[in-house]
């Protein structure tokens, strides 16, 4: 029995001002081709096939396309909603997909039948799945009056490990009443506490819910995760893993290398966890330095890649402000294949005046950046002061998130 584990697609993202289509078509071309060398039994995708709750219409025409081609192959497949997808616009397919060998988990339920999935090897049941997607508190939990923010996020882990456990409880004793020898399986779509998150990961819960922590997990034999988009092991058990997006979702995700990750069981046991290296379809690069340094970078860049385009990240390091300094970016890169796609100053700069401040542009900086720019100008002394402080930037926090989320809530 052999699963693949991935997540992340993000179908639909626009990167800066390129679309991800021709990279999502190749990856998928890729991945079928990887279900029928390695003959796996089911594919999961854990969480955020598609980057937004309204994607476009091709977007939607390619993840239409890839079941019907996983189903020809004899593939299972599993897709769990994550925090950027739609609820209503995953379920409004799937009954039709369940046609096609695809059950889709958009969120949770009451129903835990519903939401174990019964994994195939064959014309046998290889596994059971606990198919756990993106976790909205509404789902689990209900607001008690008086309760702080504090109790909130707290009543929220207890609930999502709750759910996990029941759920894990309920395969368990369909295993058993059927007297199978196979394993069981979960999924997630959350920040396990201690992992590396990147640029491109939005906040998920807003408070002292920083991450879920792994012991709050059932102890199933593999759990497939999705939301962060590096792939790495959590709290050192190797069945506990992030796969990671298969394609870099922005510039600082160019340090790790992008995978899938297959999963062979013997009965009731693993028996090998490899990771699969996803090939880059678009060359990338993120430059550092200051003008002479970038400059050389980019000349370089260049002459290496003569014959396709190159996206790239630009950091300059200056000691002052310069009002041109995006014209003398552009005039290096001119007539070149290397498009620049972000242009920003170095960080340890930002503060270095109030006049460099007022001058920099939105296009550099997040909405916390900006928010925390103006935070800075006021003066918080003493305890009580702190904590108002502290319950500004939660609630800013709140707002930001509940903007980000108003499509993938629907």
């Amino acid at each position: 029995m052999r699963i693949l584990h991935t997540s992340d697609w993000h179908f639909g993202q626009n990167f800066f001002t390129k679309s991800r289509k021709n990279e999502h078509q190749l990856f998928i071309q890729w991945l079928l081709k990887q279900v029928t060398a390695f003959d796996i039994n089911a594919v999961i995708v854990a969480g955020d096939v598609f980057d937004t709750g309204a994607p476009p219409s091709y977007a939607r025409e390619m993840y239409n396309q890839f079941v019907v081609d996983l189903n020809q192959l004899g593939c299972q497949l599993v897709v769990l909603g994550g925090n950027h997808d739609s609820v209503s616009t995953l379920n409004e397919s799937k009954q039709l997909l369940a046609c096609l060998n695809t059950h889709v988990i958009a969120n949770t339920s009451d129903d835990l039948d519903s939401q174990i999935i019964p994994l195939m090897n064959k014309d046998k049941v290889g596994a059971y799945l606990c198919a756990v997607p993106f976790v909205r508190a509404r789902d689990v939990v209900s607001s008690q009056a008086g309760e702080s923010g504090t109790d909130k996020q707290q009543a929220l882990g207890q609930a999502i490990s709750q759910h996990y456990h029941a759920l894990y409880d309920h395969a368990n004793e369909l295993r058993q009443s059927k007297h199978l020898s196979i394993p069981i399986v979960a999924t997630g779509h959350l920040t396990a506490l201690g992992v590396t998150t990147s640029e491109s990961v939005r906040d998920i819960y807003i408070g002292t819910l920083d991450g879920f922590d792994a012991k709050g997990f059932p102890p199933a034999d593999y759990i497939a995760l999705g939301h962060i988009h590096r792939p790495q092991i959590v709290a050192k058990k190797q069945h506990i893993r992030y796969s990671g997006s298969p394609i870099p979702l922005s510039f600082d995700e160019l340090k790790s290398d992008k995978q899938v990750v297959m999963v062979e069981f013997e009965a009731d046991k693993v028996s090998s966890i490899e990771t699969i290296s996803v090939p880059r379809f678009q060359a990338m690069a993120s430059v550092k330095g200051d003008l002479q340094e970038v400059e050389a970078s980019l000349k370089k860049l260049a002459e290496d890649n003569s014959e396709e385009s190159v996206w790239v990240s630009v950091e300059v390091k200056i000691q002052d402000y310069l009002s041109d300094l995006q014209n003398r970016i552009q005039a290096m890169v001119e007539g070149t294949i290397i498009e620049v796609l972000q242009l920003r100053r170095a960080r340890e700069n930002y503060s270095a005046s109030l006049s460099q401040q007022n001058n920099e542009t939105l296009a550099e900086l997040t909405p916390f950046d900006v928010f925390s720019k103006r935070l800075e100008l006021e003066v918080f002394e003493g305890e009580d002061q702190q904590n108002r402080k502290e319950r500004i930037t939660q609630t800013f926090k709140q707002i930001v998130s509940d903007i980000e989320h108003k499509d993938s809530a629907e």
